[in-house]
């Protein structure tokens, strides 16, 4: 299981062969690399799998190749347009993930792709960028200049981009980081990097011009890729609230309206946490999370309630239908402004 969501195998994956399963959502999030927080928000998951099942299908109509199979509707797979209610389950078509050995913070990607063989997820994340907000890790790691952008140093406002900024970062690290294009290269094995950066590339077109037909403004987001026989696969889940960031009329339409929540009100948990994270770089092990002393909170009820409405209001409106019942998607922005 994720932190969010369950995963079933129902015909594992071979060397030649794709396997079948599904991803089951549920109403766990998760803010900080911490996994599941002590609360659930109620219909999150459906929100998430509804989004995620709209853009494959999106994709697929664009000739982005994909593992969704379809969602599942009192046991059959169908279309999202054929659910008799907003879906928790999505089919997908599996690939092989082998163990990746590590000794502290040291991984072993050779003994993966020795197993892995010319079926397999690809070890990074994609992540792709349309504007750099204030507080971005990107502006830590790198200059404006890196990116042939005009300034001297990052400006204090956040930066619209005219062409989207492509990185990749490990996926199965305790620790996540950012690579280099060569480091990521070596990383994703047979699969071309360029490949990958050009599927990413489509995917963000895509969202992105979906998002505008909505009002709202595409900010970053990142995908995961299978590569099966030569191809490239979009896999996981692609553009929701918990993958992507959105905005609307200059607010936070995503996760991270919850972890600016905690970071207002919880910042001896987030401050925790990042020390943690730190020890654990500095004692070079892999899970930080055994050297944070410190518990998440519970949020208030109406805390749970206006996170649920934004879930909501939002997938309706990004998919322009009327999946769930849900204020306008100005009305569940307000109450965000007003937490």
């Amino acid at each position: 299981m994720t932190s969010v969501k369950e995963f079933r195998i129902d015909e594992e994956a071979t060397d030649e062969e794709l396997g079948e399963g599904a991803f089951v959502f549920t109403d766990a999030y998760s803010v900080f690399d911490w996994g599941q927080m002590p609360d659930r928000i109620p219909d999150k998951g459906a929100s998430l799998c509804a989004m995620g099942a709209f853009n494959f299908e999106l994709l697929e109509s664009e000739g982005v190749p994909t593992h969704y199979r379809g969602v599942v509707d009192d046991g059959d797979v169908v279309s999202l347009a054929e659910t008799s209610s907003p879906p928790w389950e999505m089919a997908i078509d599996l690939t092989q993930v082998p163990d990746l050995p590590h000794e502290g913070r040291s991984y072993d990607y050779d003994h993966y792709h020795e197993a892995a063989g010319e079926n397999y997820l690809v070890p990074l994340e994609i992540v792709f960028r349309n504007r750099v907000p204030v507080g971005s890790s990107l502006r830590r790691r790198t200059e404006p200049a890196d990116h042939g952008l005009e300034f001297d140093e990052w400006p204090e406002e956040a930066v619209d981009l005219a062409e989207p900024i492509v990185e990749f970062s490990t996926k199965y690290e305790e620790g996540d980081r950012y690579l280099d294009r060569e480091e990521a290269d070596a990383i994703a094995g047979v699969a071309s990097i360029d490949d990958l950066e050009e599927t990413a590339r489509e995917v963000n077109r895509i969202v992105t011009e979906q998002a505008e037909s909505a009002d709202l403004t595409h900010e970053d987001g990142k995908i995961e890729c299978l590569y099966y026989q030569g191809e490239i696969r979009v896999a996981d889940v692609v553009g929701t609230f918990d993958e992507n960031r959105f905005s609307y009329e200059g607010t936070q339409l995503s996760k991270e309206v919850l972890r600016q929540y905690h970071k207002r009100t919880q910042p001896d948990w987030v401050e925790a946490v990042e020390e943690a994270k730190a020890e654990a770089k500095r004692q070079d092990v892999a899970d930080w999370k055994s050297l944070c002393d410190v518990e998440p909170e519970p949020l208030e009820d109406h805390v749970i309630e206006t996170a649920r409405d934004l879930y909501c209001a939002g997938a309706n409106a990004y998919t322009g239908r009327e999946l769930f019942d849900a204020p306008p998607l100005s009305s569940a922005i307000g109450a965000v402004q007003r937490l």
